[in-house]
């Protein structure tokens, strides 16, 4: 049996480390919304899409929007249409068919009518062979690359050589684009082109939305809780995180669902690191990385205006898996580039961005769920007292009810997006609820995502969908 004396020791220390850790997030949290909030009544809001129309039509730059796609035969369409609808002056869509098992290439011939074509291409980023190039006379806009399958990265590196424009838009091939998303993403390109290397924008759930022809048409909350939690995660994330990091020169993730880069300097980067699950995230660390040993001035930045809209899993497999390979890639480009930590000539990106990483990502989890076994034990045990007890009982819940709830609030002022009074009460009622169960099924999911880290796993797992027929 153990000493009392020293469990007493343990338990204590365990729990300063579980509230120390606490509240370093927290602190990082309420900093995140305070810039955030700050940022948004700073910025000038340009609501109306004539006004944009009229500032930026002619200055815009041509965009490739390269959306990859494997066995997305339930979406695909759909998804190509809301792209081909998209108010702007040039444009082209490249689809690029990642090796798909289902039928997504035979529905995207069948709906566009197309056919094959010649269409020349640099190598200037390995990816895997092309089977294919398509296009069509109706529809001179598309082009679908059919390659051989060699995940999202190896895709999009594939998208990138086959594109023409300076600029280029990641997306997932799920996700469904507002008309005028990038007129309002591009403005960063057009108002400050000489330093603007990527730019990221709002990602929102299309679950309880209505879409048709690849439109949202009307939005709406989703009947299913994991859904309505996921919807609070994606305000809170997007709303207040990203902009702040923004806002301090500091954000090092831009969401694969929607992004716009410039081509040249990704390809200077290396573009997409294939073997990775996290190429989103990777790929603005390296441009970090590249520009800043360059000693060059640059800019990534988020700005909340263009809204995507993407399916989120709605049932807890699929979800779990998601998860785990979210939290695999976070820490695959932490210590990947593990170097840029704290690293002065990495500035604001290797300190504060990286701290974060490590308290969000890489310790975050373990001390979180130490504290859910750990801490109630030592407290029944006798070991901790009512009062440190009673600390981690607030430090879990009260915080994580206000920096949500607050979300909310600048999602309203901000986008304004809830059509309807009562789905911000119920999203309310979510953000109290999620707290109980989900937040820390979640932290289970990230630390099984750190287990498969360590041994190595790259499975990327089925994502299952209902596709945009459904609301």
């Amino acid at each position: 049996m153990f000493d009392p004396d020293t469990l007493s020791v343990v338990a204590v220390w365990v729990t300063i480390f579980v509230i120390g850790v606490g509240l370093m997030q927290n602190t990082l949290y309420a900093l995140q919304l305070l810039i955030a909030w700050r940022s948004m009544v700073s910025q000038p809001k340009i609501r109306r899409t004539s006004i944009l129309w009229r500032r930026y039509a002619d200055l815009a730059p041509p965009i490739a929007l390269i959306s990859p796609a494997y066995n997305e035969e339930r979406s695909i369409v759909q998804s190509v249409r809301s792209l081909m609808a998209l108010r702007y002056a040039s444009f082209e869509v490249i689809v690029v068919n990642d090796g798909s098992k289902d039928a997504t290439l035979e529905r995207l011939i069948e709906a566009f009518d197309l056919k094959p074509v010649k269409r020349p291409a640099d190598r200037s980023l390995d990816h895997q062979p092309v089977r294919g190039i398509y296009g069509s006379e109706l529809h001179p806009e598309l082009i679908v690359v059919d390659k051989e399958n060699g995940g999202k990265a190896d895709a999009l590196n594939a998208g990138i050589n086959v594109s023409r424009a300076p600029i280029f838009c990641s997306m997932d091939a799920d996700s469904v684009l507002e008309s005028d998303a990038l007129l309002r993403a591009v403005k960063p390109f057009v108002d400050d082109p000489g330093r603007t290397i990527a730019v990221g924008g709002t990602v929102r759930l299309a679950n309880g939305c209505e879409i048709r022809d690849g439109e949202v048409v009307s939005t709406g909350l989703s009947r299913n809780l994991l859904a309505l939690f996921q919807t609070v995660e994606y305000v809170r994330a997007f709303l207040m995180a990203r902009l702040a990091w923004s806002r301090i020169g500091a954000l090092t993730i831009i969401s694969g669902a929607f992004g716009l880069f410039r081509r040249s300097a990704v390809i200077e980067a290396g573009g997409y690191t294939v073997g990775t699950v996290g190429e989103d995230m990777e790929l603005v660390i390296k441009l970090h990385k590249q520009f800043r040993k360059a000693s060059a001035d640059y800019r990534i930045a988020y700005i909340s205006e263009p809204i995507c809209w993407t399916e989120a899993p709605e049932d807890l497999r699929t979800l779990r898996r998601q998860r785990e390979r979210w939290h695999r890639g976070s820490l695959e480009t932490f210590f990947r580039h593990k170097d840029m930590f704290f690293n002065p000539r990495y500035g604001r990106v290797g300190s504060l961005g990286f701290l974060n990483i490590l308290l969000i990502d890489v310790i975050g989890p373990l001390a979180e769920v130490l504290g859910y076994i750990l801490v109630p034990l030592f407290y029944a045990l006798g070991l901790l007292s009512v009062d440190y007890f009673l600390a981690f009982l607030a430090l879990s819940f009260t915080f994580g009810i206000t920096i949500s709830v607050f979300a909310l609030i600048l999602e309203e002022l901000s986008l304004k997006r809830f059509s309807r009074a009562g789905d911000l009460v119920t999203l309310g009622a979510v953000a109290v609820l999620e707290n109980f169960g989900y937040r820390q099924l979640n932290n289970f999911w990230r630390l099984r995502g750190t287990w498969q880290y360590l041994r190595g796993s790259q499975q990327w797992g089925e994502m299952k969908r209902k596709g945009f027929g459904g609301t």
